[in-house]
């Protein structure tokens, strides 16, 4: 087990949560991370996760959201700030 499995499981067990597919998740906020902006991949990690909270299926929601990744183009600021 490596540090993330164990802090994983700590703040999962601490919560009260079922076990995690910590890939989909990590797999996830990489391709935000990259493909959106990197503040984007926490923000969108914690949608992901009231969505299946909710009851979406994660591997159903991670598509969805990867969807989105993978046509995204970030809108242009008129003042010519990025």
């Amino acid at each position: 087990m490596t540090a993330l499995d164990d802090w994983t499981e700590s703040v999962r067990v601490a919560l009260g949560l079922d076990e995690v597919d910590s890939e989909i998740v990590l797999d996830l906020a990489r391709d935000v991370a990259h493909g959106v902006m990197r503040p984007a991949a926490p923000l969108t990690a914690y949608l992901f996760g009231v969505a299946v909270g909710r009851g979406a299926d994660p591997r159903s929601a991670a598509g969805t959201i990867g969807e989105l990744v993978r046509g995204w183009r970030a809108p242009e600021d008129p003042a010519g700030e990025s």
